[in-house]
């Protein structure tokens, strides 16, 4: 029986020897469709241009085109839909994808069939001198300000004050643009409802804080119906910016996971989200017993996948795969090496050069010493940390630690292991 050809945005070497170990691989061939560094961390994103030489690259393959996944946010999310259409592939429609997408759109669409799990928000001009004393109206201090655009918390501030919207403003303002044009061209292939129109890829939203511990559920739309099949606790370091941990399964009550659950299926049901994975992130305020939604990723997390394989035997590429063949995924649990899983980030709070790295012998030899430890260096010797790109606003990430464990104290001690054992060195920069 011929091989079934799954197409993969940017993928990686990390990622395909995952994607070798789903049930069902031996039946499947994998293909590279554009390389990371035409999709992701660059200044300027030609959405024209990516989607031709997608394009180019399956018109020119010697053999059926089976699937296509991604892994990737903006701007692969958004291009998929377009591809899939066009080559007679299963995927989530556009509408619904930038329903999801368009932090405004979605808020506006979460208020419809959501209302009582959202804050205050507002969309605003970051280019208006007289945004602030709008949104000082409508939200009201504390807010966080971001484009409707954007990922990994890349140009998202918090705003006590009117002085931290100046300075959250002032760096908004100049770095806008490499967003904005290449989201205004994805917006305009759907009819955009009214209240849309105008609220492109260069507006900003306001939104009231909401906080709490948050939880992310990993789901798919499949034939009508949306199924949730994971949940993984994203812990933040002391800022309470900045991710210090992803941790799977999920440590809250079940009674609040199930309430989330409920929740993501009245949401993506009513945007007409179908045959496609995603990711839904969330708050629950234990003191208030209040549930909050975050926001909505239209795709596998990747930053999950080795978490489920480690917990569950698979990753959950396995259910991207499917229902890009159209099937109805069956993810089974329980079937991994560990109890429990995490991905820890490694970072620092101040820009410095960077004099060393750990070489990739150390990195190896660390693995071996801590069992159950994948290990992926970020940061390059002889850089300059404020030069790489997408981190969040207030620290910089070094490396990302994957750990597999019998419980959370065992994670943490091997991490700590871990971190201990990366000898990074570097030279702080005065400001």
């Amino acid at each position: 029986m011929a091989r079934k050809n799954i197409f993969v945005f940017g993928l990686t070497d990390f990622n395909l020897q995952m994607l070798k170990r789903i049930h069902g691989a031996e039946q499947l061939e994998f293909h590279k469709l554009l390389d990371r560094s035409e999709l992701v961390e660059r200044m300027h994103y030609p959405v024209e241009e990516i989607l031709e030489h997608a394009r180019e690259r399956l018109r020119g393959f010697d053999g059926s085109v089976d699937g296509m996944i991604h892994y990737i946010d903006f701007p692969v999310s958004t291009m998929v839909p377009i591809l899939a259409r066009e080559f007679g592939l299963p995927s989530a429609p556009l509408e619904a994808v930038l329903r999801c997408e368009h932090k405004y759109w979605s808020r506006l669409e979460q208020a419809r069939s959501v209302p009582e799990y959202i804050p205050p928000f507002a969309a605003f001009d970051p280019f208006d001198d007289h945004a602030l004393e709008r949104l000082e109206r409508e939200v009201g201090y504390p807010f966080w300000i971001k484009p409707v655009k954007s990922f990994s918390s890349y140009l998202g501030f918090r705003v006590n004050s009117a002085k931290d919207f100046r300075q959250g403003i002032q760096r908004i303002r100049a770095e806008i643009s490499r967003f904005a044009e290449p989201f205004d061209y994805l917006l305009d292939q759907v009819e955009l409802p009214k209240e849309i129109r105008g609220i492109g890829g260069g507006y900003c939203i306001a939104e009231g804080i909401i906080g709490g511990r948050q939880c992310t559920l990993e789901g798919y739309g499949y034939n009508g119906e949306i199924h949730i099949y994971g949940d993984v606790d994203s812990i933040r370091h002391a800022n309470e910016s900045s991710f210090g941990r992803y941790q799977y399964p999920s440590a809250l009550p079940r009674e609040v996971l199930d309430e989330m659950g409920e929740v993501a299926r009245r949401y993506m049901k009513h945007v007409g989200y179908d045959n496609a994975p995603f990711n839904i992130e969330f708050f629950w305020d234990a003191q208030r017993e209040k549930i909050w939604l975050l926001e909505v990723n239209t795709r596998i997390s990747e930053s999950h996948c080795d978490l489920f394989e480690k917990v569950d035997g698979y990753s959950s590429h396995e259910v991207a795969v499917d229902l890009a063949l159209g099937r109805e995924p069956s993810f089974r649990h329980g079937e991994g090496e560990y109890p429990m899983a995490g991905k820890f980030f490694v970072r620092t709070y101040t820009n410095a050069r960077v004099q060393r790295v750990p070489s990739e012998i150390e990195v190896r030899a660390l693995e071996e010493r801590v069992p159950g430890a994948t290990i992926q260096i970020l940061a390059q010797e002889g850089g300059e940390l404020a030069d790489m790109m997408d981190q969040d606003s207030y620290t910089f990430c070094l490396a990302l630690v994957f750990i597999g464990g019998k419980d959370q104290e065992e994670l943490l001690e091997k991490y700590r292991q871990v971190s201990e054992g990366l000898d990074f060195r570097l030279a702080e920069i005065a400001a």
